[in-house]
């Protein structure tokens, strides 16, 4: 008799690492594949709408120069990277992600048919790091900063996430941002203290753009401009 660990509602686990900042696990359920880090649910391939919206909304924010590059951070199923690669206007596509089986399960792995296309794009090239330390120690300077890396500015994965938001860290993502460089946010509901000390950090044109979801509070796109 079948069990309702033999449906398919029931996860299937593809792969279980143990890395520097904890566990992370690629999950099947049904056709979607998705990203667990220490039991908490990250994303999966079911839309991918928000994370392109993070990519759209710092271009438009940039002020029309041509090939601008850009700093995102970080891989995860990979909808924003395979977006700006589709896009001929973005010139650099650079990613930071510091776990290496994300990176592996983009390179040889089940999600390498999202990324294959983008990866193989000469614009695009992968940084494994940690964001929060590559924003401070870079000397690289980007157009946009494309952030993805938590559920949001009050939602972290990780503890030490928490210092990207701080007056420190957003001053470390200004400075990586060349005059008139974008700030994009990605958080799971919106944050108007978020916004407030984007303000604080010297930020101008700070706005937040939704994203509608089938139920609950609206994703949204926290966006800011260095002045230039």
């Amino acid at each position: 008799m079948p069990t309702s660990y033999d449906t398919p509602e029931t996860p299937e686990v593809l792969d279980r690492r143990e890395g520097p900042y904890g566990e992370v696990v690629l999950r099947r359920h049904g056709r979607l594949l998705q990203i667990i880090a220490n039991g908490c649910f990250l994303m999966d391939t079911s839309d991918g709408r928000s994370e392109r919206l993070l990519v759209d909304a710092a271009l438009g924010a940039l002020d029309g120069r041509a090939e601008p590059g850009v700093l995102i951070g970080g891989l995860g199923v990979g909808f924003s990277l395979a977006h700006a690669a589709a896009n001929p206007r973005w010139g650099q596509i650079t990613v930071a992600e510091r776990e290496r089986a994300i990176i592996d399960w983009h390179l040889d792995g089940p999600l390498s048919a999202l990324s294959q296309q983008a990866l193989a794009d000469p614009r695009t090239g992968i940084v494994e790091t940690d964001l929060v330390a590559f924003v401070h120690e870079t000397s690289a300077t980007y157009d946009a900063l494309c952030l993805d890396i938590d559920n949001g500015p009050g939602w972290t994965v990780t503890e030490g996430n928490d210092s990207l938001y701080s007056p420190a860290g957003l001053a470390d993502c200004a400075r990586v941002l060349r005059p008139g460089g974008v700030l994009a946010v990605w958080s799971a509901q919106p944050s108007p203290e978020f916004e407030g000390s984007l303000w604080n950090a010297g930020f101008q044109q700070v706005r937040t753009e939704e994203i509608p979801v089938a139920r609950g509070v609206p994703d949204v796109v926290h966006l800011a401009v260095v002045p230039g």
